[in-house]
């Protein structure tokens, strides 16, 4: 490990790019996933206020929930318009200018939501969280594959676990912030919703700095001395020739091949089974279960004597463990490996929900079970940071070749807005009709996508896209050798020959 660390401090601009593509990039997912809880009672407030006054009506409960539900869950439709966006607005206009322009979007939607309560105005909430979800979809492709464009192939998977770590900032920071004793108050709630912008400010003031990605500039644009230069900012003035002419090779292997569409590489079948993993483990990041365990972290820890009033700071809790733990994951990725982080923290968050059900049960009946449970619940979180939040985002730029790229990020994005939207509208029925054994349903994805890794996805670290469709192929050329055409493994002798080359 002390080898990757240099290896990366020998890197500044890739340290400095981590920072300014994640403070405007995944940490706005993260803080808009979490930073709404804390100003509940404030929003519910003005919501009632706004329609007393405007139309002298007084809502019911159930209205008054209807509007929340919808106020929260339109981020979710947001995402999935920006997500389904990301693709063609990335292969247009590159990576860096696209998180560049994304700000905007953060700013203006910030605006909406610190004028709202002067304003009276609890429509301009829902403008700006269905922004922030533009936003936040966009920015999680285009992060995502900057990073893993920009880093050595060495340090790719460290690099890339960064976007889960910059997740876990924004949801420890959107907690942090929304207690009482910083924003999380009646006065300045509009101000804890408008933070997205202050980040926002933060990116477009040291991004400029950066370089554009290398393997864009060259592969998408066909501008050999700028994808120079990028390198030589990024990784130092040394000669960085042999990287260029991998990523030649990969163009004179790809020279036919245009920027794909999401349906072509949905019908490619060479990519069958690469289109296979992400369906597997982006269906799985939002039904693994890790919201029903922060939502049901509240009732465990009122069962283990946790005052009302602290509930608050027990919840910075689970948010700080989630942090750590991902910090760590950035630690041991280059050793361990990407794929064998994932398959272990799917295979011990499906056994500790089997505990965990199994102490919740038996919360009523043993005294001390509740304690049981809270330390399940801490040790989820564990493995959860620890593989599928760090090790799932940049997935698709490592398993697809350039020009199947952005076609998979849209594809990996779509199905990562829908899974948490989809999650968000049937959880609240879960809960009511099964209670804490609707962990049992997170159990079998857990399951099913910790096997399918471990048994299908070849290991990525080390390795060039072409060498993972090579390993791919060989670890399912039996099933697949029958429905491969001619032109088809024509294509892949011409990925062999690259292969043998490096």
């Amino acid at each position: 490990m002390p080898q990757y660390i240099t290896l990366l401090l020998d890197c500044p601009a890739v340290i400095a790019a981590i920072f300014a593509a994640g403070i405007g990039g995944t940490f706005q997912y993260g803080f808009s996933i979490s930073v709404m809880t804390s100003p509940s009672a404030f929003i519910k407030e003005l919501v009632n206020v706004t329609c007393l006054k405007r139309y002298d009506v007084a809502l019911e409960q159930w209205q008054l929930s209807l509007i929340w539900s919808f106020m929260v869950s339109i981020y979710c439709v947001g995402g999935l318009l920006g997500g389904i966006m990301a693709g063609s607005l990335l292969s247009r206009f590159g990576r860096k200018r696209c998180l560049l322009l994304n700000n905007f979007v953060a700013i203006t939607g910030a605006v909406l939501m610190i004028c709202s309560q002067t304003a009276m105005s609890f429509e301009m909430i829902m403008v700006g969280r269905l922004l922030y979800g533009i936003n936040s979809g966009l920015g999680l492709s285009a992060q995502t594959l900057y990073l893993v464009e920009c880093a050595p192939k060495r340090l790719r998977g460290m690099v890339g676990v960064t976007v889960g770590s910059f997740i876990s900032l924004g949801k420890f920071g959107g907690q942090l912030l929304g207690i009482s004793e910083l924003l999380g108050t009646h006065e300045r709630w509009p101000w804890l919703l408008g933070f997205n912008g202050f980040t926002a400010l933060v990116q477009l003031s040291t991004l400029p700095f950066l370089p554009e990605s290398p393997s864009f500039l060259l592969l998408d644009k066909g501008d050999r001395p700028a994808c120079e230069k990028a390198l030589r900012r990024l990784w130092g003035n040394k000669d960085h020739s042999m990287k260029v002419e991998e990523m030649l090779q990969e163009k004179v292997a790809l020279q036919r091949v245009r920027s794909r569409s999401v349906l072509e590489l949905i019908q490619d079948k060479t990519m069958r089974w690469q289109n296979i993993t992400i369906f597997v483990v982006f269906g799985a990041l939002q039904l693994c279960g890790i919201n029903a365990v922060y939502f049901y972290s509240f009732d465990v820890f009122r069962a283990a004597g946790i005052q009302p009033h602290q509930l608050r700071y027990a919840a910075l809790g689970t948010g700080l463990c989630e942090l750590c733990t991902s910090l760590a994951c950035f630690m041991i990725i280059e050793k361990a490996g990407k794929i064998t982080l994932l398959s272990r923290g799917y295979i011990g968050m499906a056994v500790t929900l089997i505990l965990l059900t199994i102490t919740l049960y038996l919360q009523t009946h043993i005294s001390w079970m509740p304690y049981c449970s809270m330390v399940l619940i801490f040790i989820f979180i564990f493995f959860f940071a620890s593989g599928p939040a760090g090790a799932s985002a940049p997935l698709p730029g490592e398993i697809l070749t350039q020009s199947y790229k952005t076609a998979g990020y849209t594809i990996a994005c779509s199905l990562n807005w829908s899974g948490l939207f989809v999650l968000g509208m049937i959880f609240p029925i879960l809960v009511e009709k099964l209670d804490y054994f609707c962990f049992l349903i997170f159990l079998f994805f857990c399951t099913v996508c910790g096997l399918f890794v471990r048994f299908n996805v070849p290991e990525t670290k080390n390795r060039t896209a072409l060498e993972i469709a090579v390993e791919f192929k060989r670890m399912h050329s039996d099933s697949e050798r029958s429905q491969i055409n001619k032109s088809t493994e024509q294509n892949l002798n011409t990925i062999d020959t690259y292969n043998t080359k490096l």
